[in-house]
């Protein structure tokens, strides 16, 4: 696989509208508003715009979006599946279509009014048809198993019985996230750093999760635009080339509740995407300077740490209390504050930060050479990129 799509497309603009809790606009402005920033960061006219890929939950039809941002010729449009876990998918698609010539402007968009809309992460509703995606859960929701926390919940009790993991270790993400924050003046929790005190003293959700351990509802949008390598030489920002792009889904996948597997303290999903991502990029651990990894849960981040080889299974914790999370770390992660500290815009807002890693221009930036890594949503099908310089 190595060098299938490394260095073939690039992301070349990005673009949001502010991080709420009530945007007091429709989801569909929302988008507009985050794409035409985009195009105009990269200096691309909106008609120049060929394709446009997504993924599910986001409320707005493809060809109303590129309607409404003056659109001429949609040739390549796409919408992933599996939520967050996609995140990082549409990126992939994007390069794709351009490596092979079928599109020569692709936009990746997100925009939702999860808060004031709707509650995100409000319990189960099944479909109003069933189908053999619902049908799962017939086993897990009469038992009170209703909820995202309650689903990593599982999980997360068993990577602390595997692996002597603590909450406190749980906390240490959250706080280096939310202190992140505190410094990046477009997120949600600029100026509120918390510390390992409060994430302890917060209220439970479903135990071992605090509310510190969970990510917020967020109303907002994010936009990226992909192009050719060779295009991206003669526009206005500093490419962030995508060295690599992969998917996975592995080990008896289930949405959020892969309790069958031999070891649910691992995440196989990510063990695949680390696995393609190094071999595509030809590169290992020791080449990635900072990572945006996803974090609706806290508990998580700590065996994506692990599948990515920066600390053995089971060290994760001690990962992050010697060697470090936060900046000066030996691995920044979460540098705009994550979905824990910046918004939970499911993970679109993470790539645009590590496009700004990539073009020096985060608020927090990590110096140095190397790469920045980019994870899309955990215990789903999942997917994920590197990104480097020119």
């Amino acid at each position: 696989m190595t060098g299938t799509l490394a260095n073939k497309a690039a992301i070349v603009g990005i673009g949001a509208t502010e991080f709420s809790k009530e945007s007091g606009r429709s989801e569909l402005r929302l988008a507009v508003e985050a794409i035409t920033a985009a195009l105009e960061d990269a200096g691309i006219d909106r008609s120049e715009v060929d394709g446009l890929c997504t993924y599910t939950m986001d409320n707005n039809p493809e060809i109303e979006v590129f309607r409404n941002i003056g659109g001429k010729q949609l040739k390549f449009f796409s919408r992933i599946h599996y939520g967050g876990g996609a995140a990082c998918a549409p990126v992939m698609q994007a390069a794709m279509a351009v490596a092979t010539g079928v599109a020569d402007v692709v936009v990746c968009y997100r925009a939702m009014n999860e808060r004031s809309q709707y509650r995100f992460g409000s319990g189960y509703t099944p479909p109003p048809v069933p189908n053999a995606e619902s049908a799962h859960y017939g086993y897990y929701v009469p038992f009170g198993l209703v909820s995202p926390a309650s689903w990593v919940a599982m999980a997360a009790q068993r990577y602390m019985h595997e692996t002597g993991a603590t909450s406190e270790d749980f906390g240490r993400v959250a706080v280096a996230c939310r202190r992140h924050a505190a410094t990046n003046p477009y997120a949600w929790f600029y100026q509120k750093p918390i510390t390992l005190d409060d994430h302890q003293a917060s209220r439970w959700i479903v135990e071992p999760l605090h509310l510190l351990d969970c990510c917020q509802e967020s109303d907002g949008a994010q936009a990226l635009v992909v192009t050719s390598v060779e295009r991206a030489k003669s526009l206005r920002q500093t490419p962030a080339i995508i060295r690599a792009a992969a998917q996975g889904a592995a080990d008896d996948q289930q949405m959020m509740t892969s309790y069958y597997r031999p070891d649910i303290s691992r995440l196989s999903e990510m063990d695949l995407v680390a696995q393609q991502l190094y071999d595509q990029a030809g590169i290992g651990p020791d080449a990635i300077r900072t990572a945006v990894l996803y974090d609706h849960f806290s508990p998580f981040v700590l065996p994506q740490i692990e599948a990515f080889g920066f600390a053995k299974p089971g060290q994760a914790k001690d990962f992050i209390r010697e060697e470090g999370i936060e900046l000066g770390g030996r691995l920044p992660v979460n540098t705009n504050g994550g979905q824990l500290g910046e918004a939970y815009i499911h993970g679109m807002n993470g790539i645009a930060e590590g496009v700004r890693q990539v073009r020096g221009t985060s608020v927090n930036q990590v110096k140095g050479d190397g790469h920045v890594l980019v994870t899309a949503g955990t215990g789903v099908p999942t997917s994920g990129l590197i990104l480097g310089n020119a």
